[in-house]
């Protein structure tokens, strides 16, 4: 894997902090031309360090005030471990994660009501053949926090 230099690392924490930074500002902030932050950013994206752009939506502000994290474990040790092929449709996951420990999974899911995350997981358990553990979050103070690229 090549080496990142301490340019691509500044490149890489101000899209963290600002993705739609432009590439005259990241030239500015870096002391590149404009075409050779673009380059830069083309080569990170390549290379998989830039995975994507995206917009943070505030999920109460549309309609989905209740976060919760959901630990699977499965009923059948024996059976595939496809849980997260099994649950990919499921659009109300937000995240899934491979764990260690006594759950196989981790997921976290944003729904409207006590009702909908009751439903969502019925959903769970019936197509993935799973067992589960909730917590509901009650409040966040921060998430979405840009990665610390000071030593990548």
């Amino acid at each position: 894997m090549e080496e990142l230099t301490d340019t691509d690392r500044d490149i890489v924490r101000l899209l963290a902090a600002d993705g739609r930074m432009s590439y005259t500002d990241l030239g500015k902030a870096t002391g590149l031309s404009t075409s050779a932050v673009h380059q830069r950013v083309r080569r990170l994206e390549q290379r998989g360090v830039l995975l994507g752009y995206a917009a943070v939506v505030a999920a109460d502000q549309v309609g989905l005030p209740l976060t919760a994290f959901i630990s699977l474990r499965p009923i059948d040790p024996s059976a595939p471990d496809d849980a997260p092929e099994r649950l990919k449709g499921l659009h109300e996951i937000e995240a899934c994660h491979s764990v260690a420990g006594d759950e196989s999974y981790i997921l976290k899911v944003r729904v409207a009501s006590p009702g909908a995350l009751e439903t969502l997981l019925a959903r769970i358990r019936a197509a993935a053949n799973v067992a589960t553990r909730t917590t509901i979050v009650l409040s966040t103070p921060y998430e979405a926090r840009p990665p610390f690229v000071g030593n990548l």
